[in-house]
């Protein structure tokens, strides 16, 4: 059984930064695409990134391209999320997504595309 733990939310300033980890257990991570998703209060989980097998494929919502990077380290079964500049709208619940696939350069954006779910770790951005 999958299990994604995500870890290193807080709080923040405006302009501050924080990098989230999703540390996987169980299954091959090296065959995992992960990607980041957020959910603020009253809003519907929307995408924030993605990241393919071998890290060698990103893709980014534009509302955090240039200030997020997603990346993975598989020899320590986790993915990352550096965010930079953080603004006080990306206060959200952050959710790291796995899904298990054979192609090492394909990046997955919508949720129906993921399979494992992690419980999410709260940022709140202050002005």
């Amino acid at each position: 059984q999958v299990q994604l733990v995500e870890s290193g939310g807080g709080l923040a300033q405006a302009g501050d930064s924080l990098r989230l980890s999703c540390a996987a257990t169980g299954g091959s991570f090296s065959m995992k695409a992960m990607g980041w998703f957020r959910q603020a209060p009253g809003n519907e989980r929307e995408f924030v990134a993605a990241i393919s097998t071998n890290g060698g494929t990103t893709a980014y919502a534009d509302s955090v391209k240039g200030r997020v990077t997603i990346s993975r380290d598989n020899a320590k079964n986790t993915a990352y999320l550096q965010m930079n500049s953080l603004k006080p709208e990306d206060t959200a619940v952050y959710y790291c997504a796995a899904r298990t696939t054979i192609s090492r350069s394909t990046v997955y954006r919508t949720q129906n595309d993921y399979v494992y779910w992690g419980q999410g770790t709260q940022v709140t951005v202050s002005s």
